[in-house]
């Protein structure tokens, strides 16, 4: 599941290389954390959350297919940029 979500990210991103997911378990629901270029939050978002909300459930509807449960959370990158 972790690299479907990468791979699903990379694809609408501009800078897929700053693309990172991990996964956790907790009790029996994995949860899939993802982190991304400050500049590609907005395209993961997208419109009033349609591309994240979309992700979820296309990934939702893998884990029903898989018999597990899912969770995807956006985390803001704290770091700042190098220049």
């Amino acid at each position: 599941m972790k690299e479907f979500i990468e791979y699903l990210l990379k694809q609408i991103v501009t800078n897929p290389d700053a693309i990172s997911v991990t996964e956790e378990k907790e009790g029996d629901a994995f949860v899939y954390r993802i982190r991304a270029a400050q500049e590609d939050m907005g395209i993961i978002i997208g419109k009033e959350g349609r591309n994240i909300n979309s992700l979820r459930n296309v990934a939702k509807a893998k884990a029903i297919k898989d018999n597990i449960f899912v969770k995807i959370i956006l985390e803001e990158n704290d770091q700042p940029e190098v220049a």
